[in-house]
């Protein structure tokens, strides 16, 4: 089963078409159906490594000041429970905790899966981000997850990885600044040649401006080290900035779809004033 990371940016992508969503789309075109998404969304950002367990997850507006059409979204995927339970054994001894009702589906989530499975027909278990542990930690969880995909379970990782709320310039809609643009390429080179590298990339001179915050980046640690486990590089999906500090950079293993032509510069769907951009 392939395999994502997806940049994607404002809740407002939910709603809208742009040249990101309709790459989105066209992933969730061109792959197999899973038996089950297994997303790592930024927005699940706890001090506990834990997998949603319930059969019936709710959909989760995690965000303020946005449109009212955005609130009434709801993507009624099923949960699988039993999910949780093969997502404990296979990366023993580290300890997964089993979620029943305290989550759900986050718009890191949802707002991708409206485009790539617009039925919401397929299962979703989120696993959530343990704050407390280092980028090696996550790096090495998202390889041994890697056999999920053996049994039919696409995993999908969904943040930023340059994602600077304080830096955004509305000016700026389809542009990234050049410290931006550095570590967004720098990150490329890397999780298309060399993905087991990915990790070091902390020290990198950029990455304290593109990564303020572990939250949004570290959904792409999981794909780099599903990625170090393949004999084939990561492929990009589609490229581009938003808003000076924004990269709506997104990758994909084990299919190919054809990124777009363009110079990484369509903008990509925001609200319009800073108040509304509180929670992206």
């Amino acid at each position: 089963m392939p395999a994502a990371f997806i940049g994607h940016g404002s809740p407002m992508n939910a709603i809208e078409t742009n040249r990101y969503t309709e790459a989105w789309r066209e992933f969730g075109a061109v792959v197999p159906t899973p038996r089950a998404i297994l997303v790592i969304s930024a927005h699940w950002y706890i001090n506990a490594t834990a997998v949603t367990a319930m059969s019936k997850p709710r959909t989760i507006h995690d965000f303020f000041g946005f449109p009212d059409e955005l609130f009434a979204v709801d993507y009624p995927a099923p949960g699988l429970p039993d999910l949780a339970e093969e997502v404990a054994e296979l990366v023993k001894p580290t300890w997964v905790g089993a979620d029943i009702d305290s989550w759900g589906i986050d718009h890191g989530t949802w707002s991708v899966l409206a485009h790539a499975f617009p039925d919401a027909s397929i299962p979703v278990v989120q696993l959530s981000i343990n704050a407390d542990k280092p980028f090696d930690y996550h790096f090495d969880l998202g390889a041994r997850l890697a056999g999920l995909r053996e049994n039919g379970v696409l995993i999908l990782g969904s943040g930023n990885i340059v994602h600077n709320l304080g830096q955004l310039r509305w000016e700026m809609a389809d542009g990234g600044f050049d410290w931006a643009r550095r570590f967004d390429d720098a990150a490329r080179e890397s999780m298309t040649q060399a993905p087991e590298d990915f990790a070091g990339l902390s020290g990198h001179r950029d990455f304290g401006a593109a990564v303020p915050t572990p939250d949004h980046y570290i959904p792409s640690l999981y794909f780099a080290g599903l990625a170090a486990q393949e004999d084939t590089p990561a492929g990009v999906l589609v490229e581009g900035f938003a808003y000076g500090s924004l990269s709506m950079t997104a990758y994909t293993l084990g299919v190919t779809c054809e990124p777009d032509a363009d110079d990484r510069g369509a903008p990509a769907t925001a609200p319009e004033s800073p108040a509304d951009q509180s929670n992206i």
